[in-house]
């Protein structure tokens, strides 16, 4: 991994993060269901991380929001995992998602959701769709694609419709 440091996101201009996040999904990323999911809501400051190269500058970002189950069952939707396009692949998501995993192990947190590869968030980070099979979202998902991270001794519902927590 390249000289990074990671530390909270709120030490990043949010016009950076903006920037950074339109260079690797595209000025159309709003449109994902990922964003329906979270709707109106603000980031959560305790597991929301940023990565900085030795100058300084944004290459990295991870946020996570309040979402809920049919509004009641309180979970935390991880994403978006983001990282300047030009140093992917070189553990900067990774290191900000254990960073990430740590505070919400530390804190206590609801359980973990997100959209992403399930070879990749399985594997490192104990994600898994078997949670999320009968689970509606406010758009289009790749089914496989939607995963949960679930502590010891918690059971979500095997149904329901995943959304902003009001």
């Amino acid at each position: 991994m390249n000289a990074v440091s990671i530390g909270p996101l709120r030490a990043a201009k949010p016009a950076d993060v903006d920037s950074l996040l339109d260079r690797v999904f595209g000025a159309d990323r709003r449109r994902r269901t990922a964003y329906r999911i979270r709707d109106g809501m603000t980031a959560i400051d305790d597991l929301s991380f940023a990565a900085f190269d030795r100058g300084g500058a944004l290459v990295g970002s991870l946020q996570c929001w309040p979402a809920a189950l049919d509004g009641e069952v309180p979970v935390i939707l991880v994403g978006p995992v983001a990282v300047e396009p030009a140093l992917q692949r070189e553990g900067i998501g990774r290191a900000m998602m254990d960073r990430m995993i740590a505070a919400a192990d530390y804190l206590g947190s609801d359980p973990l959701v997100l959209i992403g590869d399930p070879e990749y968030y399985g594997r490192f980070f104990g994600f898994e769709s078997h949670w999320t099979r009968e689970w509606t979202v406010p758009g289009p998902v790749e089914r496989r694609r939607l995963l949960a991270r679930v502590p010891e001794g918690i059971t979500l519902p095997a149904e329901g419709h995943l959304g902003p927590r009001r």
